[in-house]
């Protein structure tokens, strides 16, 4: 047999695909053809991509500037037997480097959920006797009979089926249950709206189904979703991306540096090894230690902060990245909306009534629109809530408080309404017992059940289904008090156009009497004499708090769309009852809603521009959501995309941070993402953010702290040279000043709080360097500060006739005391430390005082001026240096002002 791909099987006949494959619907494939497919095609399962070995991955982790110049720095104190000092260097290269080997392999572990989700058993027709089989012996051409729960275990085409609803959500986006047919479709039928296909890893809800598998592994819908997962690339960061770029820089400036202070100590006819010492100090004084570090903690507290308000992060930088967001790509099943169906308005006797709360829990009341009263005295309502019950095959079930439907999530919609209007267990179990019943199928539209009422009363019909079937078998309508009027088919048309305009799914209730000796109903019964009861409209509705959130996001600047694969209407009512659409705005096939099939015709080129202005995106598939998400990356956005499906995996990993719910999620969108929320709440995106922009400000604070003091070592080093000056400070001080300093003082701003206006700014434009002309004059300025400060004082000492030792730690002391004062400097790039509070860092007060401890030890303790070759000082020197500290933390604090 001879099979080539066949992307169109929803346009081809039952017998024709039947015949392209070479199978029998009734007797199935025999065990030497299956064997021999199976050869052929391979094992129904997603193969995996080949990895890099993990000791490869481990060893990447060092290829990085920053990494480079730490290494470097390492071996030079190595060099200089500073044992200890170069020990930690490298246990800080270590850390890093460990920390990002666990946290990469996202896209591995996505492919491998995948995998997990095609794992399940199926029921086989071969050799004409129906088996049970591992889904993964499945080959092109078998007969797959489902039933209700059963995992869709291949991609079939539909041959035959009784009612037969399958759950999409996870692969399309689509909210209700797809009711399948067995016809033929178009040749342009999008993904969503082929139901004569069943794909795998998708749940049958209701009904029964035979199918032909027409793909298997990773030639499956699931199987082309794992393909895009694995060509989506991973992004650098904002934040890794700038620290790239200025760990370049400096790593080209410390070797300019070095180069240059050799050749002018040569050319000054300075010995070699003095102008090789010279300019390893100068190397060793320009590299920032403790940046990596300091990267990796602050980072790591954010995690923790985030992860109390309910967001986990799984890779560090993402913390960073929420912080750079411009944009947030949600889709709407279950992020923006409850992912529970509930009724919304109903229409009986005559009155339309709206019904509150959300999802499948009882909370909530019916009133009657236009009143504040609650309306369940009304006959009509209650008849039509009745319909919703006996008409139903679902349960509802609370589980630990929350309430789940097991079943149609329409049915559960109906029995939670009718929970509303009063019906509780108790008078659950009054009603008329079930006799016999029409189940739904798509050729007539409605479901129907058969009551016994009593003794003597007769029975009763209760059916429900699509209006225009229920209205044309009606003549009569029951009124709020019980009475039977005629039925005014025009009024209920305006009243469905009104709700199916706002995206409500509408159907329709109506009963019929018959004899008391009628023990079944047949389709003959129904065809007129029907009295119609209502009208009950039902939508999945959005969170409350989703539309707080997306409203403090576009406070914030943030843009904020929806991307789904729903229905174009579904997805307009929640985008405006959201607030992402205003009700003077266009609907579907405007600049603001644009569907697939609208996408599909749009170039590259006019996809940019429609990506900065539609709001709304709907039908969209896999592949348009990778390609929705890299326009808005061409355009310069960072991009944070939510989703739970596993239609949504390949654009979470696109995407610049990945955001997954964690109760509903699947498995595979939670492997592909950087972040997942634990309560699925929209409203934790938007604290994630806020905690990412505190996490940017306080790296920012960070580095603008520890830059002068590399700045000022170097700016020392180079005047004694230049001046041919004995070098005020050695390079194992200079380690002792940087290490100690950071550890202690730099450090404690990363549990600076976030200041209070951090959502009331625009987002940082991703292309701003870490490091604006203000901050680098701030640090430029400072940097001289500590110029003036440390060389003044050495030649001070030296002056006035202090050894060289005294003279060199006076130099020390008044770079760790002129850091202690900028670093309340810090604590704010614009506000003074009265304006923020002294007390509210109480970190920041400890490093202080742990920093002037170990100083004190550093300069009275007999083994620390071994090690570092200082000496014990005066007060009269402590006097100055402390005075130096003030006079910087004035001049910063006036400069701060006149930016203000």
């Amino acid at each position: 047999m001879k099979i080539t791909p066949e992307k169109n099987w929803h346009q081809l006949s039952g017998d024709q695909i039947i015949a392209l494959l070479e199978s029998d619907p009734d007797h199935g494939l025999d065990g030497e053809e299956v064997r021999r497919r199976l050869e052929h095609f391979g094992p129904n399962s997603l193969s995996m991509k080949q990895t890099t070995s993990d000791w490869i991955r481990f060893l990447l982790q060092f290829h990085q500037p920053l990494i480079y110049i730490l290494i470097v720095s390492g071996i030079i104190t190595a060099g200089l037997q500073e044992w200890v000092d170069s020990g930690v260097i490298f246990g800080v290269v270590l850390i890093n480097a460990t920390i990002g080997f666990i946290q990469e392999s996202k896209a591995e572990n996505a492919l491998a959920a995948l995998a997990d989700t095609m794992v399940a058993e199926a029921t086989v027709r071969r050799q004409g006797e129906n088996q049970r089989i591992v889904s993964a012996e499945l080959v092109p051409g078998d007969i797959v009979l489902l039933r209700a729960g059963d995992k869709v275990p291949a991609d079939l085409r539909l041959l035959a089926l009784r009612e037969l609803q399958v759950d999409e959500s996870a692969l399309t986006g689509e909210s209700m249950p797809v009711e399948k047919t067995m016809e033929p479709l178009g040749h342009a039928t999008l993904l969503a709206d082929r139901t004569n296909m069943a794909y795998g890893s998708t749940i049958v809800t209701h009904g029964t189904g035979t199918g032909i598998v027409i793909a298997t592994g990773d030639k499956t819908e699931v199987g082309h979703i794992s393909r895009l997962i694995s060509s989506a690339h991973d992004l650098a960061t904002p934040l890794t991306r700038k620290i790239a770029h200025f760990s370049q820089l400096l790593l080209y400036a410390i070797l300019v540096l070095a180069a240059i202070t050799t050749a002018i100590g040569l050319w000054r006819g300075q010995p070699l090894f003095d102008m090789f010492m010279a300019a390893v100090a100068l190397a060793v004084g320009a590299i920032p230690e403790g940046l990596p570090a300091a990267v990796t903690v602050t980072l790591a507290i954010g995690v923790s902060r985030m992860a109390r308000r309910r967001a986990i992060i799984r890779k560090l930088p993402a913390v960073e990245t929420l912080g750079s967001t411009t944009v947030i790509c949600s889709d709407k099943t279950g992020t923006l909306t409850e992912n529970q169906m509930t009724v919304q308005q109903i229409l009986a006797g005559g009155h339309s009534y709206l019904v509150s709360g959300a999802g499948y829990g009882p909370d909530g009341r019916i009133d009657q629109h236009g009143t504040a009263e609650n309306a369940t005295t009304s006959v009509a309502l209650k008849e039509c809530l009745k319909a919703g019950i006996l008409c139903n095959d679902s349960i509802l079930q609370d589980k630990d408080g929350c309430w789940l439907v097991q079943g149609d999530p329409t049915e559960g919609a109906l029995l939670a309404a009718a929970a509303k209007g009063g019906f509780k267990e108790k008078e659950k179990q009054t009603l008329p017992p079930r006799l016999d019943s029409i189940p739904f199928e798509s050729r007539h539209q409605f479901m129907a059940t058969l009551h016994d009422t009593g003794i003597g009363k007769g029975n009763v019909v209760y059916i429900k289904g699509a209006v225009e079937q229920i209205l044309a078998k009606c003549s009569l309508a029951i009124t709020a008090d019980g009475n039977s009027v005629p039925l005014q088919r025009d009024t209920i048309h305006e009243v469905v156009s009104d709700m199916t305009a706002k995206g409500l799914r509408v159907l329709a209730f109506a009963r019929k009497e018959l004899a008391s000796d009628a023990g079944e109903i047949t389709l003959d019964d129904l065809k007129d004499g029907l009295i119609f009861l209502g009208l009950q409209g039902m939508i999945d509705p959005p969170r409350a708090e989703a539309v707080a959130a997306v409203k403090i996001c576009r406070d914030a600047g943030i843009m904020v769309k929806m991307i789904t694969g729903d229905h174009p209407r579904t997805a307009v009512a929640i985008a405006r009852k959201i607030g992402l659409l205003s009700g003077d705005m266009d609907a579907v096939g405007s600049k603001n809603v644009l569907t697939g099939q609208d996408l599909e015709k749009l170039s590259d080129e006019q996809l940019l521009h429609a990506v900065e202005e539609t709001c709304v995106f709907a039908r969209a598939t896999p592949e348009q959501k990778i390609r929705l998400v890299r326009a808005l990356q061409a355009n310069g956005h960072v991009v944070a995309m939510t989703g739970d499906g596993v239609n949504d995996a390949p654009a979470l990993k696109q995407a610049d941070i990945g955001v997954a719910m964690g109760i509903t999620g699947t498995d595979v969108a939670k492997e592909a993402a950087d972040m997942v929320l634990t309560d699925d709440n929209f409203s934790s995106i938007e604290a994630a953010v806020e905690e990412g922009r505190g996490v940017f400000d306080n790296l920012t604070k960070f580095i603008v702290w520890t830059l002068p003091t590399n700045l000022g070592e170097g700016l020392v080093i180079l005047t004694a040279i230049l001046f041919d000056i004995t070098l005020p400070i050695l390079p194992v001080q200079i380690l002792w000043i940087n290490m100690t300093t950071a550890g202690f003082l730099g450090l404690m701003l990363a549990f600076e709080p976030k200041e209070t206006d951090i959502m009331h700014r625009s987002p940082r434009n991703p292309d701003t360097p870490i490091l604006t002309g203000e901050l680098s004059s701030r640090i430029l300025l400072v940097g001289t500060l500590l110029l003036i400060g440390a060389f003044g004082l050495f030649e001070w000492e030296r002056a006035t006739g202090a050894s060289l030792e005294k003279a060199r730690t006076v130099a020390v002391n008044t770079f760790v005391v002129m850091e202690l004062f900028y670093l309340f400097n810090c604590r704010s790039m614009h506000k003074s430390i009265f304006q923020l509070g002294i007390f509210t860092n109480v970190w920041v007060l400890g490093g202080v005082a742990l920093m002037l401890l170990i100083q004190l030890g550093y300069t009275y303790l007999p083994f620390m001026h071994r090690l570092f070759q200082s000496t014990a000082i005066g007060f009269a020197s402590w006097t100055r240096i402390l005075l130096a500290g003030l006079v910087a933390y004035a001049i910063i604090e006036l400069v701060k002002k006149l930016h203000r």
